[in-house]
């Protein structure tokens, strides 16, 4: 049996400023570097052999706290199926910009909507696919093992995780808040 461990990375520049990120770029917040150094502490007595994350550096940089107490765990993949919701034209907008120029109702779609997408981005639905993607993958690469999986990923892509692993509905999906200093464990 095989333990998944995850999480989702510490509290971005644009987390703070409530920019729509998506796949750019931003780093951690001295509080985000935090979270991630409480989300090692928290994790230090499991055994993790393999780790995951994506290419943004708010993962990356989450998850080299995280193994700072886990020198069993010999390689890293990075995984993009795992990556933040792409928000296409709304990346790099702040959520006020978004309210001022579409309206509330519209920012509630494109920001909790299950298949509304902003142009050029991805919705709920969207990322789902790849997520279950990554999944089924992990399932045929290490269920009959015994590993610890650290999995460091992004808000959305957590989201849909739980969704998948959990059996959960579309209301419930859409409704959780990732918190930055908690994961969550599966095994498979």
């Amino acid at each position: 049996m095989t333990t998944i461990y995850i999480f989702r990375h510490g509290q971005s520049e644009c987390n703070l400023s409530k920019t729509f990120t998506g796949w750019l770029d931003s780093k951690l917040t001295p509080l985000g570097i935090e979270q991630a150094k409480a989300l090692s502490i928290l994790l230090k007595d499991k055994k993790i052999n393999l780790a995951y994350t994506t290419r943004l550096s708010r993962a990356q940089d989450t998850l080299k706290e995280v193994l700072v107490y886990h020198p069993e765990c010999q390689q890293t993949i990075i995984d993009d199926r795992l990556i933040e919701r792409s928000y296409g034209i709304l990346s790099g907008h702040t959520h006020a910009e978004t309210i001022e120029k579409y309206g509330q109702a519209q920012f509630d779609l494109w920001h909790r909507g299950w298949e509304d997408k902003a142009e050029s981005g991805e919705s709920f639905a969207d990322v789902e696919i790849r997520v279950q993607s990554f999944i089924t993958d992990l399932k045929e690469k290490y269920t009959s093992q015994n590993l610890g999986i650290a999995i460091s990923a992004h808000g959305n892509s957590i989201r849909l995780f739980r969704k998948i692993m959990e059996n959960a509905t579309i209301e419930d999906t859409v409704s959780w808040t990732i918190p930055y200093d908690k994961y969550f464990e599966y095994t498979i």
